[in-house]
């Protein structure tokens, strides 16, 4: 039935690929006006609407930029936040006034790289660099379709087990735009992939992507490390194998199978869409379905919203913990994202 659906919906699918290639010739021509900034601006997007993981890259690629002694700000569109326009994050911020992933970013560095959001990146890119002179780069968490900036690096997300090339455009698939959106990507990262995903399924996923991007660009692969729970409610540590698991984003597999993997029972998944904003009353139906001996398990994402002030009683003397993520690139691919990124903070020679 999904396959008889899709098919029924691919005129209207067509329709909305033809709006956006009209939309994309226009700033391709510089009919329409894309804005440069006096610092390097590196995106990071998808072609695919969610779960392609943008928050990890996002933190992986802050981190990178740290080390390296640059002073990057991250800026967001909010997605779920009650507020509007331009909103710097602060020690104050919540998941509802700025979005689930931009105040995960913020605590993930502590407050010390600069997180706003803006639904308008221009005006977010401009208030940043107005107020954090000291700003070597901006890193923009989902702006591959946000085409009124130009960014100086343009990085294209993909999953292996969802790659953009066996998908359509809405509403017949999960495409924002056409497949041939990827040609702007500058490198394009397959993410979620087996920890042994071999050298010859690598080439053949790479000769798939670059048909629709550029014929020589970089095709990086990357899996990801899951680190031991961390509480969030008032345990220390989980009280045994069987766990409830909660989620509100949008792919949970990868969790449920490395969760499996490690050894855990999953004896009921309570399952949102993503970016839920959860209420106390749905915590409470939660963990009132724990038995003695289990715990409930989340995400670092879904965590950020539940520290919400008001769902925190929901949540008091439960045992509740998070799992960490972090990106891990396969074979070379961290060393050639890098060798890729080092250019754009070089001194330009003058001409």
């Amino acid at each position: 039935m999904p396959h008889v659906l899709a098919f029924l919906l691919l005129p209207f699918a067509w329709l909305y690929a033809l709006v956006l290639g009209v939309r994309n010739w226009l700033y391709d021509r510089g009919l329409k006006t894309s804005t440069a900034y006096p610092v390097p601006v590196i995106s990071v997007g998808n072609l695919r609407a969610g779960g392609t993981g943008k928050t990890p890259h996002v933190a992986w690629m802050v981190g990178q930029l740290l080390r390296a002694g640059e002073k990057p700000a991250v800026l967001s569109r909010g997605y779920g936040r009650r507020t509007r326009g331009y909103v710097r994050a602060d020690a104050a911020a919540t998941a509802a006034t700025i979005g689930d992933e931009p105040l995960q970013h913020y605590q993930d560095f502590g407050g010390q790289v600069p997180v706003a959001v803006d639904e308008d990146r221009r005006t977010g890119i401009a208030a940043l660099l107005e107020t954090q002179p000291a700003l070597t780069a901006v890193v923009l968490d989902d702006a591959y379709q946000h085409r009124r900036v130009r960014p100086a690096f343009n990085i294209l997300l993909t999953e292996q087990p969802r790659p953009f090339y066996h998908d359509f455009v809405l509403p017949a698939g999960r495409l924002r735009e056409s497949r041939r959106g990827a040609a702007r990507a500058d490198v394009v990262i397959v993410t979620k992939c087996a920890p042994d995903l071999s050298a010859a399924d690598q080439a053949d996923i790479t000769t798939r992507i670059r048909r629709y991007a550029r014929p020589r660009v970089p095709v990086l692969f990357s899996t990801y490390d899951y680190g031991p729970p961390v509480a969030v409610g008032a345990a220390a540590r989980p009280a045994g194998a069987e766990i409830l698991l909660l989620t509100g984003i949008a792919q949970p597999g990868p969790l449920r199978d490395y969760l499996t993997q490690a050894g855990y029972q999953i004896v009921r998944h309570a399952t949102f869409a993503d970016h839920h904003a959860f209420t106390p009353a749905e915590l409470a139906a939660v963990v009132g379905q724990l038995r003695p001996g289990q715990s409930v398990f989340t995400t670092q994402k879904d965590a950020v919203r539940l520290l919400e002030p008001a769902l925190q009683a929901a949540l008091a003397g439960w045992p509740v913990f998070y799992i960490p993520i972090q990106v891990r690139f396969l074979a070379d691919g961290a060393a050639r994202l890098q060798s890729l990124l080092r250019p754009l903070f070089q001194p330009q020679a003058v001409v």
